[in-house]
């Protein structure tokens, strides 16, 4: 048996946290999105828009689904905001090797 479906004309909130500026992989989203009749792929690309201003930052995202739209609101947390203000440079080194800050 299966559970009713949502009420699409109710507002559901979803909370992601994704680095931004990444269209993330849409399976991590897909079991979130998929029962509110989104596609994952469109979701992950328009979230990949909408954080292109925190690239490489983790921040949390927050989908709030009204029938059958998304709308994205970035909701930063300390870390990220911390992160930011810091403007550390955007560094692809192998994991382990230690950073050493200025």
């Amino acid at each position: 048996n299966m559970p009713p479906k949502g009420d699409p004309t109710k507002p559901v909130t979803v909370v992601l946290r994704v680095v931004g500026g990444v269209s993330g992989n849409p399976a991590s989203i897909a079991p979130k999105v998929g029962p509110l009749g989104l596609s994952p792929k469109k979701i992950a690309d328009d979230v990949a828009k909408a954080t292109k201003d925190w690239p490489g930052i983790k921040v949390p995202v927050k989908l709030v689904v009204l029938n059958r739209q998304a709308t994205i609101e970035i909701v930063p947390s300390a870390a990220a905001l911390v992160v930011r203000a810091l403007n550390e440079p955007k560094v692809d080194v192998p994991k382990g090797t230690p950073i050493f800050h200025k």
